[in-house]
Parts: structure tokens; C-alpha cells; sequence
């Protein structure tokens, strides 16, 4: 889906059997190139982010989950993180954020994260970001560390980060019931060239 968007090239952040991984996409996949940022010891979200970033030649750097899915709309976001300049979170409108946290906006921007348990309709992180790829140069290389807990959360605000809300297809494949959605509602992706 990413490649039907025009992204040519892909890092993807892989830990345990990553050899398995490596040996079946290769260096190229459905005309993608594809290049391996391996945790040799596991670095949490943000770890392993901070090691692909120092992967990528050019900026700025998409970052999507690789447990969720989002028919991203990367033209409008690549476009408003040109014109704005500043880190780009991807959210994502829900009827019920309980299961994952609500964000805060305020003009655009975020302005904080509410704890997971908060129902009813509103925005969450879709596990998508548009940002420079020194963004984490200063958090530690060999620690282990959450991206959203230990560096969006106490600093996304400060970094000046803007949200940028998506319509598209969202699926968060963390949990049994959307692991077997998924199989249905991205049936028309999987054969894109």
C-alpha cells in the first residue's frame, strides 16, 4: 500500500528471528527496496526507531507501526509537513478511545496524552509519524526505550509536534478480534503492485 504511494524505499526494524524476515523479503520486495535496522537485544519502540532512523539518508522520515494498519493519506501529509516544517504525529478519529489513550490537540498541535480508560469518541495515536531523522539523536543508543511513554509523552508538546488527522482504513491488529478483521478488510491490499 505504501509502495502505490509513491515510497520507494523501506526500513524495517526487526529483532528476534529477524533472519527469517531478512532471508524472505530480501533487499527488494514488489519494487521496494528494503534495508534492515536488527536489534541484536530488544530496544522498545522507541529504541528501534532511534536505530532505522539512523538508517534513512533523507529527511523528513515516515514511521509507521508495523502492528497497525492506516490507508494513509501520504500526499496531504507530506505536503502539510513541508509547509509546517515541525514533527508530524498521525492520528486518527475512533468512537471509543478506552483501548487506547486519547490524545490532546489544541490548534492543531499536541498539547498531551490522556491515560488509556477514558471513553467515548476522539483521537488517537495511529502509530504514524512524519519526522526529521535526528528526532531522537538524543536519547541513549544502547537503552532501551518507549516511544510514546518515555519520549512523545514528556516532550512531544515541547518538540512542537502538529497532528495531522487521517480518514483512512485504520486497523490496530493488537488484539484477537481485530487480528481476524484484518484478514478480511485488507484482502484488497495484499495483491498491490
Amino acid at each position: 500500500a505504501l509502495k502505490t504511494k509513491g515510497v520507494e524505499r523501506v526500513v524495517l526494524s526487526v529483532g528476534y528471528r529477524a533472519e527469517l524476515i531478512i532471508r524472505h523479503f530480501g533487499e527488494h520486495w514488489r519494487g521496494l527496496e528494503i534495508d534492515y535496522a536488527v536489534e541484536n537485544t530488544p530496544l522498545g519502540t522507541g529504541g528501534a526507531v532511534r536505530l532505522a532512523l539512523s538508517h534513512c539518508g533523507s529527511d523528513p522520515v515516515l514511521v509507521v507501526n508495523g502492528d497497525t494498519f492506516l490507508n494513509l493519506e501520504l500526499s496531504a501529509l507530506a505536503a502539510r509537513g513541508t509547509a509546517e516544517g515541525a514533527p508530524l504525529l498521525v492520528a486518527r478519529a475512533v468512537p471509543d478511545t478506552a483501548r487506547f489513550g486519547r490524545l490532546e490537540v489544541d490548534c492543531g498541535r499536541l498539547s498531551g496524552f490522556a491515560e488509556k480508560g477514558v471513553s467515548g469518541p476522539g483521537l488517537i495515536n495511529a502509530g504514524c509519524y512524519l519526522v526529521p531523522r535526528d528526532l531522537l539523536a538524543e536519547m541513549p543508543a544502547d537503552k532501551p526505550f518507549s516511544l510514546e511513554n518515555d519520549f512523545l509523552a514528556p516532550s512531544g508538546v515541547r518538540a512542537g509536534f502538529g497532528v495531522f488527522v487521517s480518514d483512512g482504513l485504520f486497523i490496530d491488529i493488537g488484539v484477537p478480534d481485530d487480528y481476524a478483521r484484518a484478514q478480511t478488510e485488507l484482502a484488497p491490499f495484499a495483491n498491490l503492485q
